[in-house]
C-alpha cells in the first residue's frame, strides 16, 4: 500500500463518522486556537516595540509630544514659534522639530454640514474604504484620491443626527476649515483608528495647498547619544513655561516604550498561562482521540480480519490507524490556527497604540508539528493495538 492510497483510506474511514471525528477535534482546536491567539498578539507588542525604539541611520531616534484643549475640542496647539524656540533652546539634544501630519481619526471642531456646525474626527485616506463598510452612495475611487478631487464620505450616524433621513445628506456639501466637500457616500464607522472617524477624505484633496502653521503633534528627531526619554521630558517642561498655547492646553509626552514593555511583559505571563490551560486541552483531546481510536479498532475487527487475509502486514495495519489518529489531529490543529489567526486579528482592532497580530511561519509550523505530535502519540496504541490482532482469532 503506497502512502496515498494510505492516506486515503484513512480519510474515508473518518469521513465514515464525521460526528464522533468533529467532537474529538474540538480539544485539539480549542488547545492551538488559544495559544496562537496569544502569541500572535504577542508578535504584535514586540513588532510595536521594535519600530518604536527604531533609529535611523545616524543613531537618532524620534519622539512625539502632544497637545490637548478639552474644552475646545482643538488639538492644533504647536506654532511655528514654538519649534524656533526648541529648536534653539535644545540645539545641542534636537537635530530637528517638526509638526507631525495626523492622518488618523484626527478631532476636529467647526464642521459645517447642513445648517449645523458639528465637531468630529477626520482620517485621510489613499486608498478606497473596505467595501463592507458603506452603507450608502459611493465609495472612493482610485482616481478620485490620487487627483484629490473634493469629495467626502460622512458616518451615517452623522448623517442621521443633520438630515434626519440619511439619504438626504448624499450630494450635499460639508465645509472643513476653508474647503467645501461633496457628500457621495455614507460609512459605518469600525474600530477606534482610522476606520473609526466619523468623516473621511482623500489626502491629496485636504493637503492640497495647505502649509502646516499648527501641528497637533510634536515629532522630535534626537541627537545621536541622547537619552530621547529625558530629553522629550526636558522638553514638554520647557513648553509648560514657554509654549505658545500653553494656558489653552496640556503638553503630554507618553513613554510608549515603558508602556510597551509592560504590556509586552503581561502578555508573557499570560501566553505561560494560556500555554498550560491549552496544554491540558491538549491533553485531554489527546486521551479522547485515543479512546475514540480504540473504539475504531474493535468496531473494525472484520476489516482488520479481511485486510489480513488479503495479505496486509501488520505494518500496514498500524500505519492505517496511527495515520488516521494523525489525521485527526492535525485537522484539528489547521482549523485551530486559522481561528486563532481571525480572533488576535478581531482583538488587535480593539487595541491601543496600534498594536496589530501578526502570525508567522514558525507559528503555523508550531500548530502543525504540535498537533501531529499528539496524534502520534495518543494513536500509537491504539494502532498497536490493532496491529497484533491475529487472524484465527478474528476467524473465530
Amino acid at each position: 500500500m503506497t502512502y496515498l492510497d494510505l492516506i486515503k483510506v484513512s480519510y474515508r474511514s473518518l469521513i465514515a463518522n464525521k460526528r464522533r471525528s468533529a467532537l474529538t477535534m474540538i480539544g485539539i482546536v480549542i488547545g492551538i486556537a488559544a495559544v496562537i491567539t496569544i502569541i500572535a498578539l504577542g508578535n504584535g507588542v514586540r513588532n510595536k516595540m521594535i519600530s518604536e525604539f527604531k533609529t535611523s541611520s545616524s543613531g537618532e531616534q524620534k519622539t512625539e509630544i502632544s497637545f490637548f484643549n478639552a474644552e475646545k475640542n482643538s488639538m492644533q496647539g504647536f506654532t511655528q514659534a514654538d519649534l524656533a524656540n526648541i529648536k534653539q533652546a535644545f540645539s545641542r539634544e534636537i537635530s530637528n522639530a517638526d509638526f507631525k501630519l495626523e492622518t488618523e481619526n484626527v478631532a476636529t471642531s467647526g464642521i459645517q454640514m447642513g445648517n449645523a456646525v458639528v465637531s468630529g474626527s477626520v482620517s485621510l485616506l489613499t486608498s478606497p474604504l473596505p467595501s463592507d463598510m458603506m452603507k450608502a452612495g459611493k465609495n472612493f475611487t482610485n482616481s478620485q484620491l490620487k487627483l484629490g478631487q473634493r469629495v467626502i464620505l460622512v458616518s451615517e450616524g452623522y448623517a442621521k443626527k443633520v438630515y434626519k433621513h440619511k439619504q438626504n445628506a448624499l450630494g450635499t456639501v460639508v465645509i472643513i476649515g476653508d474647503k467645501s466637500y461633496q457628500i457621495q457616500g455614507l460609512f459605518k464607522p469600525q474600530g477606534y483608528y482610522k476606520y473609526g472617524a466619523s468623516f473621511m477624505l482623500p489626502k491629496q484633496a485636504y493637503l492640497q495647498g495647505r502649509k502646516a502653521d499648527r501641528g497637533s503633534t510634536l515629532q522630535l528627531t534626537i541627537r545621536n547619544g541622547q537619552d530621547a526619554n529625558k530629553v522629550s521630558e526636558r522638553v514638554v517642561k520647557y513648553l509648560k513655561k514657554n509654549g505658545q498655547l500653553r494656558k489653552e492646553g496640556v503638553y503630554q509626552y507618553y513613554n510608549e516604550g515603558v508602556i510597551l514593555k509592560s504590556i509586552s511583559k503581561t502578555m508573557n505571563m499570560i501566553t505561560y498561562f494560556v500555554s498550560a490551560i491549552a496544554g491540558i486541552s491538549l491533553f485531554i483531546a489527546g486521551i479522547g482521540v485515543m479512546n475514540m481510536m480504540y473504539i475504531s479498532v474493535s468496531e473494525r475487527t472484520q476489516e482488520i480480519g479481511i485486510r489480513l487475509a488479503v495479505g496486509a502486514t501488520q505494518t500496514n495495519i498500524m500505519w492505517q490507524f496511527l495515520m488516521e489518529a494523525i489525521m485527526l489531529t492535525v485537522g484539528g490543529g489547521l482549523i485551530g490556527f486559522a481561528l486563532g489567526w481571525g480572533l488576535s486579528t478581531l482583538i488587535s482592532v480593539f487595541l491601543p497604540y496600534g498594536i496589530h497580530a501578526v502570525v508567522t511561519v514558525t507559528d503555523f509550523l508550531l500548530a502543525f508539528s504540535v498537533s501531529t505530535i499528539v496524534g502520534v502519540i495518543f494513536g500509537i496504541l491504539p494502532a498497536s493495538q490493532a496491529s497484533k490482532r491475529n487472524l484465527i482469532d478474528i476467524l473465530r
